[in-house]
């Protein structure tokens, strides 16, 4: 076997690992999502008040089960989104010859953009407490308020269409242009890497994220239609235009829920 062939079945293999560490992280995300959603659902509504206290203050335990819960929600989401370009990286690293663990330097690339979202998962975690003080949103977290549900759905819509938005969403739709401008050697490189990826993904599908206080934040098929909407922005051709049709259509959506009130 000659030495390029015994690198491509070594890259194959790499990439089939990081494969399935990337399916694995999505589905146990979304494994939890499905138990924490159905004991919200089994609950009665005096027990879900009483487990997620609207109006009350919260607890380090209430604080850090929400904290978990976005953290989770966002790695189930976003990681689909993320794997073209953590499969590229993989491939690439094994052709380096100064990269001699493409698998674990795989693994601080994700990393580094699982630390964005865990970032930003704390952010909305403090959203929701102080939307839950105001009484802007229910025990089951969605929005009370029409005038805050349409506003999110207009300013996400709006955001859809901006330079920034563009801007952003580009560079996640090419991983190779990406990579080849930010490229850094070792584990520590792989993870700063990974955290300028997470933070042009951060810069692309943000406010599309706040919309989950709009359908419910833990509404699985309003997360899962949000989770396909970011992955095929990404990964269609042309998603670019997808994002401003989706954006027109939440525009008129958030008109629409204003006008009904």
């Amino acid at each position: 076997m000659s030495a390029d062939s015994a690198i491509e079945l070594l890259a194959r293999r790499d990439r089939l690992l990081v494969a399935a560490g990337l399916g694995a992280i999505t589905a146990l995300g979304w494994v939890y999502l499905v138990y924490f959603a159905a004991g919200m659902d089994g609950m009665s509504g005096g027990m879900q008040a009483a487990a997620m206290p609207a109006l009350m203050p919260w607890d380090t335990s209430d604080l850090l089960l929400m904290f978990v819960m976005w953290a989770v929600m966002m790695a189930a989401m976003m990681t689909p989104s993320a794997a073209p370009m953590i499969l590229l990286y993989a491939a690439i690293s094994r052709k380096t010859k100064s990269e001699i663990k493409p698998v674990a330097h795989c693994g601080a690339f994700a990393s580094g953009y699982l630390v964005v979202w865990t970032g930003f998962s704390a952010v909305a975690t403090v959203l929701q407490w102080a939307l839950e003080q105001a009484a802007l949103l229910s025990p089951v977290m969605v929005a009370t308020s029409p005038y805050l549900g349409g506003g999110l759905l207009i300013a996400a819509g709006l955001y859809q269409m901006t330079p920034l938005k563009n801007v952003c969403l580009q560079h996640c739709r090419s991983p190779v242009h990406f990579l080849a401008g930010r490229w850094r050697k070792g584990a520590t490189g792989a993870f700063r890497t990974g955290l300028h990826h997470g933070l042009y993904c951060l810069g692309c599908c943000w406010a599309l994220m706040l919309l989950l206080f709009v359908g419910g934040v833990m509404n699985l098929l309003w997360i899962a239609a949000l989770a396909a909407l970011v992955l095929l922005e990404k990964i269609i051709p042309r998603g670019d235009l997808l994002g401003r049709a989706s954006g027109s259509l939440l525009v008129l959506g958030g008109l629409w829920l204003i006008v009904q009130t």
